[in-house]
């Protein structure tokens, strides 16, 4: 009868053997994706003009930005802004079907598409890392895949903790699995890569891959709202009416958005500024420029790194009379919307800011480790049971000696 130690080491090994090529898909993309809001960041600001950085004028209003957008971009209407605090940034414009437009902020001069090489290698790797980079429908199948094979690296996770700990607990016993050392031999050295990467990335390892939980599975994220005792939001994307196209609004109602849109940028100038004055300390604001004509505009400020909604808060402003509406931050939240805000962000380590970013990139990249000399040590393990039962074979075809008649007469 196999003790509960050893059935859970087949299980993980078995985990890990079958999952273990996705894993390490999804740890070494993730590694890829770590600092990607950084790096995005920095490649459109190398896009503004040197001349354009260290001007005593102030930036351009919104207003003139997204008419000088809507200019740049013939036949199509702006739908959103982002400005950032640096002064050396450029202004992001958005518009329909997801295209982006860099503006200079003191001149509205357009500085062309978003580092396009870059945004297109972090696509990329989200694809791989959400669904194996496949496409269309078949996108449906890769996130299910993705999803189970991230089940079973928390259950690796978790049980390779408890396999971690020594059957007899002695300082040396420990520190042969705590740290590394040298002059081991190939199978030996991947026995204590495995145990050392493990022990310290366990942790940090586990809040990753079990954020991305309800990222992949919608019980998952029900889960976590029932835990906090509030029932889960209704799904995202209800069923268009009849008549109407994807986005549940039919083609005439586009072009009346469309066309009001252009108009709808009214007192946005000085709610700006409301919402400029309202959070001094804004790295970024972004607006989305919305229908109908009478609603009011609806700031993000963000005060941290982008990804963290600690640091984010929603200001509502009156388009008439620039007076503040709402401002509401993540403590006004629902505390399932603040555990699923953090399971989203502490995924990636966003939610702590840059040092987060940097657990959950060396994380991610132990994963990919455990994951390579895990399957190189079960690769031996099955290569050496290959050999023993071969022995056995050999042994069982040997003919064994018959005993010579002297020796017969003096047996009892």
């Amino acid at each position: 009868m196999p003790t509960f130690r050893t059935a859970l080491f087949w299980l993980h090994l078995v985990t890990g053997a079958v999952a273990g090529a996705v894993i390490l898909v999804m740890s070494v993309t993730g590694v890829a994706l770590t600092f990607e809001k950084q790096a995005l960041e920095w490649a459109d600001r190398r896009q503004v003009p040197l001349v354009s950085r260290p001007v005593p004028a102030q930036p351009l209003p919104p207003e003139t930005l997204l008419a000088a957008a809507a200019t740049a971009v013939p036949g199509t209407t702006p739908t959103g802004l982002i400005r950032r605090a640096d002064a050396g940034a450029p202004v992001t414009v958005t518009f329909d079907g997801g295209r982006a437009l860099l503006l200079d902020p003191y001149r509205g001069v357009s500085l062309g598409e978003p580092s396009p090489r870059l945004r297109a290698f972090f696509r990329t790797m989200t694809s791989w890392h959400r669904w194996l980079a496949l496409e269309g429908a078949s996108r449906s199948t890769g996130r299910l895949v993705t999803g189970a094979a991230n089940l079973g690296f928390l259950f690796i996770v978790l049980s390779g903790l408890y396999l971690w700990l020594p059957r007899v607990w002695t300082s040396r016993q420990f520190g042969q699995v705590l740290w590394f050392r040298s002059g081991l031999p190939a199978k030996a050295r991947d026995f204590n890569w495995h145990n050392v990467i493990g022990f310290w990335s366990a942790v940090p390892l586990a809040v990753v891959v079990a954020g991305a939980v309800p990222i992949s599975f919608p019980w998952a994220s029900n889960l976590v709202y029932r835990l906090a005792g509030e029932a889960p939001p209704p799904p995202a994307g209800a069923a268009p009416r009849a008549g109407q196209g994807r986005e549940g609004r039919s083609a005439a109602g586009r072009d009346e958005r469309a066309a009001a849109r252009r108009l709808a940028v009214d007192g946005l100038d000085a709610a700006w500024a409301r919402a400029e004055a309202h959070e001094p300390r804004w790295r970024s604001i972004s607006l989305r420029v919305g229908f109908p004509l009478d609603a009011p505009y609806s700031f993000v400020i963000d005060t941290g790194y982008g990804g963290q909604p600690q640091k984010r808060g929603t200001l509502t402003v009156d388009r008439a009379s620039a007076a503040v509406v709402t401002w509401e931050t993540f403590d006004d939240l629902s505390v399932g919307r603040q555990w699923r805000s953090w399971l989203r962000f502490a995924h990636t380590g966003e939610y702590y800011g840059l040092a987060g970013q940097a657990v959950a990139g060396l994380a991610s990249a132990g994963g990919a480790v455990l994951v390579y000399t895990g399957l190189a040590l079960a690769w031996r393990r099955w290569l050496s049971w290959i050999r023993r039962r071969a022995v056995r074979r050999q042994e069982e075809r040997v003919p064994v000696p018959s005993a010579t008649p002297r020796q017969e007469r003096f047996v009892p």
